[in-house]
């Protein structure tokens, strides 16, 4: 159940990408939108592969000699994923926002942010827009 607006008591999800433009929307937050007493969550939906690409999607032909290899650049992602999110996250701590980092992994990152955003039950969702904008652009979702 989604917690009360009233009081300050507020869920507020960012999702990040891990771009610039998530970390635009997470230093606007903090800047225009987010209370000391509200709940953050960054959250970051990653490919359930490195090896997965928007282009040819994921690849189940890994030879035997390639599984150590592949499961070495996951680690080495998840690790890589972790270090840019508290990164992401460093103006929240500057303002002295309680936040948690929440992060997940799913081929359909779209749909996952969403389903992640219900079930958290969050009052709104912010992230930031990729485009060839000249200013970044962001989105709030009440």
């Amino acid at each position: 159940m989604p917690l009360s607006t009233q009081g300050g008591d507020r869920k507020i999800a960012i999702a990040v990408d891990l771009s610039d433009e998530s970390a635009y929307a997470v230093k606007w937050a903090v800047a225009n939108y987010l209370r000391p007493d509200d709940h953050v969550i960054i959250l970051h939906v990653r490919p359930t592969s490195v090896l997965y690409g928007a282009d040819w999607g994921a690849s189940d032909q890994i030879l035997e000699a390639d599984k150590e290899s592949q499961q070495k650049m996951e680690e080495e992602f998840d690790a890589f994923t972790v270090s840019k999110s508290s990164d992401l996250a460093k103006p929240l701590l500057d303002a002295h926002i309680p936040f948690k980092i929440h992060i997940v992994k799913d081929h359909d990152m779209k749909e996952r942010i969403c389903l992640e955003v219900e079930r958290l039950g969050a009052n709104a969702v912010i992230m930031g827009s990729r485009g060839r904008h000249e200013h970044p652009s962001l989105y709030v979702q009440l």
